[in-house]
């Protein structure tokens, strides 16, 4: 399970990184709080990380219910495919939005097949 923390913890910082980095986009940009909008470049910032959390509800339980029902091991794999894409989508994004496509797919893919697997596990271990 300390495979598993680690991997949450990542994803946790992650999410605070892309939180700061909103930030510096306020001040970049002019966009005062409460404000979410304003300026082009920082709505690209504020969506990354609103995303991100958006993400960050399927993955964390899909995460650790694979985790337990399937393996450790493959479940690492998983969230290290999502961190990787979550960078990937956060650069490709602020670029250009429409470009935004393989890093959300390297995000959103584990987190399907993670809780596809985790339901199987637990039909299986609870009915076989």
């Amino acid at each position: 399970m300390a495979f598993l923390t680690i991997i949450t913890m990542l994803a946790l910082m992650q999410f605070a990184y892309f939180g700061i980095r909103v930030g510096g986009a306020r001040g970049k940009f002019g966009v005062n709080a409460p404000a979410t909008s304003g300026h082009e470049e920082f709505d690209r910032y504020y969506r990354v990380h609103y995303n991100t959390m958006e993400q960050l509800i399927i993955f964390i339980p899909s995460l650790w219910a694979f985790g337990y029902f399937v393996g450790n091991l493959w479940a690492v794999g998983f969230g290290v495919i999502f961190l990787v894409g979550r960078f990937v989508y956060a650069y490709t994004y602020i670029k250009d939005p429409k470009s935004r496509g393989v890093g959300m797919l390297m995000s959103i893919l584990p987190c399907y097949l993670m809780i596809l697997g985790a339901l199987i596990g637990a039909v299986m271990n609870q009915f076989f």
